[in-house]
């Protein structure tokens, strides 16, 4: 309104105002760690939900209750948060010492899974499965280690080991990861091992692992002529697993079902699958048959609790219930890249760009082999497919990427400047560091000007505290 008491309309309308009030709460400097806790915490309350969803009726004609599966998977859940909370309050330093004894760990359990299930496979008879070799407590059953009582997936521990020591490696290197001598000692050569011990089993998580570690070379600002010579390497690499002996004829069904489905006239279990996933996708239409619904989990659609709970989500949730959670991915993927962007700690900023590409990667995976844009890989939904060992892993990734969006220097300097109270920061974390002064006089930040990506600054060598 005017002085003079005239009504001026307004010239920007309603989307003018809703673009200021989003830029406005996005300005602010807790905006990415609450963006994070939020996009995390949905997208595990909605695979808590439609994992009972799904998992409910099998488990009372198997068990005589509905919630043997869910009980599972809340534990995992619980674990997890756990992981997530040591995660977020671990300082840099510490991530980093730990890095070389996480990816051996890796190196190590990987190469047991693949022995043992090896060693399985040469003792079975033609044309029967093979039968699991027990060590005592300690047995393999096709990617899981199982110890007593627990089981584990090495496969997940080595994509969490792989950013950790490749975002550590990248910071102790500095600039000189621009050559060709830095990059292949020692970076390529156990990347390139670890990835064939995973892939020996688990392509899926192969390919996943390939696009987290491409997002780590990005990140840390390595040429054009090193992706193409990566992506070279990995087709090779992806040929060479699926026509191994032992996994051809299951890897290559798959392939073939995703080019021409009508193929497959025996109704293998792949071209079942596939054309299954598509009839849920089509039954939900718009806001879908109702949560607990569906009809397809019984028993119709093969793992629809792990790499195809998204075919539930469209039956039961509809087009809405897929746009919902592709939007909480879309919103982690934004918060991701922005702590990357704005994080001053090098390290902290290639972790945080490999696990926020790593986890939209895997998700565009599952998504796009549910719906017939890729092959099925197998992968599962971050933080909504059941499953322990991966619900445990991505909840210790995104703990060790809150712990980064703390550390945004706005968000640091108004944690500091009113700081929680003593018992809040002794149960759920610390005050992170102070931001130094990093810009230089013009007022650019120095990590972004050539580039414009959010590779790493400050000395090439040298230890972040």
């Amino acid at each position: 309104m005017r002085s003079d008491g005239e009504e001026v309309p307004n010239e920007g309308g309603w989307l003018a105002n809703l673009v200021g009030s989003l830029r406005g709460l996005l300005d602010r400097p807790l905006a990415s760690y609450y963006l994070l806790l939020s996009s995390v915490g949905l997208l595990v309350f909605i695979g808590l939900v439609m994992v009972f969803s799904v998992t409910s009726v099998n488990s009372y004609a198997t068990t005589g209750s509905p919630f043997t599966s869910i009980v599972k998977q809340a534990l995992s859940a619980v674990v997890g948060l756990l992981a997530f909370w040591v995660c977020q309050r671990l300082p840099v330093r510490t991530f980093r010492a730990v890095a070389i004894p996480m990816l051996i760990a890796s190196i190590v359990l990987m190469c047991f899974v693949d022995l043992m299930g090896w060693l399985s496979g040469r003792r079975a008879p033609d044309g029967q499965s093979a039968s699991a070799i027990h060590l005592g407590p300690i047995w393999v059953e096709d990617l899981w280690l199982h110890v007593g009582g627990f089981q584990i997936q090495p496969a997940e521990l080595a994509k969490i080991a792989l950013v950790v020591w490749g975002a550590d490696l990248l910071v102790r290197k500095g600039r000189t990861i621009m050559t060709w001598r830095e990059l292949a000692m020692p970076l390529f050569p156990v990347t390139i091992l670890l990835l064939i011990l995973v892939g020996y089993n688990d392509l899926g998580s192969m390919i996943c692992m390939v696009v987290l570690f491409t997002g780590l070379l990005w990140a840390a600002g390595a040429r054009l002529p090193v992706f193409g010579w990566l992506g070279g390497f990995f087709l090779a690499g992806v040929v060479a697993l699926i026509l191994l002996p032992a996994k051809k004829d299951y890897r290559l069904d798959r392939l073939k079902v995703f080019f021409d489905p009508s193929i497959d006239p025996d109704a293998k279990a792949g071209r079942y699958q596939y054309l299954r996933g598509l009839w849920a996708v089509s039954d939900g239409g718009w806001f879908g048959v109702g949560l607990g619904q569906g009809q397809l989990k019984w028993g119709r659609l093969p793992n629809a609790h792990n790499d195809f709970i998204f075919a539930i989500v469209a039956e039961e949730l509809g087009v809405v219930g897929c746009m919902v959670v592709l939007l909480l991915f879309g919103m982690l993927t934004y918060t991701g890249l922005r702590i990357a962007r704005r994080v001053e700690d090098p390290f902290r900023r290639l972790v945080a760009a490999a696990i926020t590409i790593w986890f939209v990667g895997q998700a565009i995976i599952n998504i796009g082999g549910v719906v017939g844009l890729m092959p099925i890989t197998g992968l599962p939904l971050p933080f909504i497919s059941d499953g322990g060992s991966a619900l445990v892993v991505a909840l210790g990734a995104a703990g060790i990427l809150t712990s980064a969006a703390r550390a945004e220097p706005d968000c640091a300097r108004a944690m500091h400047a009113r700081p929680p109270r003593k018992w809040v920061r002794l149960l759920w974390a610390p005050l992170p560091p102070l931001p130094r002064a990093r810009e230089d006089d013009d007022g650019t930040d120095p990590s972004t000007r050539t580039t414009g990506r959010p590779t790493f600054a400050g000395p090439p060598r040298g230890r972040s505290t």
